[in-house]
């Protein structure tokens, strides 16, 4: 018997004419009190919204120095901070935890109502002794949600990932049609309810080379992604696919469909990053809140040296004030 999966995202509770947001300023001796400050500078955010950044104010006043206290929540861990700009540590991966931490007891309690998160070293964390495979994984097992997608957001494409952070070994044996259903599914439940798109149309990759050539390249097109794709037309949702994964990136195929989605993290991550790298932004579908990131990492080489570009940072900030506050909001 077929099973019908059914999707509500989840929007954030709206207790206040302006939600607040709070930006974590991620491992303290990478780039992310840089780009957060830089981001702040350029948009001004106190005198629009209510903000609040969760960090260690010293190391961040290294950047900017022009953030209201009330604005600022200063996390102090037992030990004192030391922080060596490109040098992460045991330290500073236990501080962007804390920080992370702070952000979720301030979400569950309703404080705020956005999350943009600047970017940690999973291999420090996991080093601390953290149990941290990404944000995405992280807070949604802090929120016990079960379905949930990073979906990346550019200015003319958007990605949704069926699989994350997992060996690309692993990935052929999450390739199940519950699994690719679900994902279409939250797919366009979430264009439809965060991005107001009334109609949907969501393109598919396949997984093999030419998406399976019939059968001749791997069988998951015919075992699993299309039976998933006429099971969710069946649900009225505008899908097609599995398309060749070379093919379907070419030329920007945001103005073809509103979403796309990768059978794995690189196979979508590569051509999105080398498409629209310096505005990008991951957002995690499926919260009681929303939440981004920009889609960078802690770029430990430039860190401390102003070179680090806050693009993708602005970007992130503006997504959120944008989805919270309802399409037309600008910043």
């Amino acid at each position: 018997m077929t099973t019908v999966f059914t999707y509500k995202t989840r929007m954030p509770m709206k207790t206040r004419a302006k939600p607040t947001i709070a930006i974590t300023i991620g491992d303290p001796s990478g780039i992310g009190p840089e780009v957060t400050a830089k981001a702040l500078r350029q948009l001004n955010l106190s005198k629009k919204i209510p903000l609040k950044i969760i960090g260690d104010q010293k190391s961040f006043d290294r950047y900017f120095n022009g953030v209201n206290s009330n604005d600022f929540l200063d996390i102090k861990l037992p030990t004192l901070l030391k922080i060596h700009p490109g040098r992460p540590s045991r330290q500073t991966a236990q501080a962007a935890a804390a920080y992370i931490d702070s952000a979720l007891q301030m979400l569950k309690n309703n404080e705020i109502q956005g999350l943009v998160t600047a970017p940690v070293c999973k291999e420090a964390m996991v080093n601390a002794g953290i149990p941290f495979i990404g944000h995405t994984e992280y807070l949604a097992e802090y929120f016990k949600i079960k379905d949930y997608e990073m979906m990346f957001v550019g200015k003319k494409l958007r990605l949704v990932v069926a699989t994350r952070h997992v060996p690309l070994r692993e990935v052929s044996a999450l390739i199940s049609k519950k699994n690719i259903l679900r994902t279409i599914q939250l797919t366009a439940a979430s264009l439809k309810t965060l991005f107001r798109i009334k109609t949907p149309t969501i393109g598919v990759c396949g997984l093999n080379p030419h998406a399976g050539e019939g059968g001749l390249i791997g069988d998951e097109e015919i075992k699993a992604i299309i039976p998933a794709i006429k099971m969710a037309r069946q649900q009225g949702i505008l899908v097609k696919g599995p398309f060749p994964t070379d093919t379907l990136f070419s030329g920007l195929r945001g103005p073809v469909f509103d979403a796309i989605i990768a059978m794995y993290h690189d196979q979508g991550l590569i051509p999105i990053k080398a498409l629209e790298f310096k505005h990008l932004v991951n957002l995690t579908l499926g919260l009681p809140f929303i939440r981004t990131s920009p889609a960078h990492g802690t770029a430990f080489d430039i860190a401390g040296k102003n070179k680090a570009d806050a693009s993708s940072m602005i970007a992130a900030i503006k997504l959120t004030v944008k989805l919270l506050a309802g399409k037309n909001q600008t910043v």
